[in-house]
């Protein structure tokens, strides 16, 4: 199994890439934890070490689910003939999900530093239809219709009980 899960912060792509991760014994890569610095909050990755460790990643291990918001990278893990899901529930279900997140220590020392980054989070969320780049909808429409490969558009987060049932190979 080699899964890409693409879609907006909120979107749900982190719930799916651990349920399917722990189902199918995959490795798992969420792509801020190369798209940033670590233990820095906000200071990108030199673009090209990135792609080089998502590419690394995807060589080193035959069974593996990626996710993440960067088209660019996302991109990347294309390459390897992955299924490719774009998370698309809509602006509103992504802030709600944003709100109710729990703690990330792999991103933040603390739920206390998460929570002051809330509200520049939600402001950054409700700007997908608008936001130019890599990082917008647009240039992740643009990503999902230009792979060849096998591809789904989910415009809701099926339950989860409910994929089980999907070949996922």
């Amino acid at each position: 199994m080699r899964v890409v899960i693409l879609g907006n912060a909120g979107s749900g792509k982190t719930t799916l890439a651990g349920w399917l991760a722990e189902r199918a014994k995959a490795e798992r890569l969420d792509l801020d934890t190369v798209a940033w610095e670590p233990g820095q909050i906000a200071v990108p990755r030199e673009p090209a070490r990135a792609q080089a460790e998502v590419e690394e990643f995807c060589r080193s291990h035959e069974r593996w689910v990626v996710e993440g918001c960067y088209a660019s990278l996302v991109r990347t893990a294309l390459a390897f003939h992955p299924r490719l899901i774009w998370l698309d529930p809509g602006i509103e279900v992504c802030l709600a999900n944003c709100r109710s997140r729990p703690w990330e220590p792999h991103k933040f020392a603390s739920a206390a530093e998460q929570e002051e980054q809330l509200p520049a989070l939600l402001e950054w969320v409700a700007g997908y239809d608008e936001r130019d780049g890599e990082l917008g909808r647009a240039e992740h429409r643009q990503c999902f219709l230009s792979y060849d490969g096998p591809r789904m558009h989910w415009v809701a987060m099926p339950h989860l009980g409910a994929l089980a049932a999907m070949p996922w190979s």
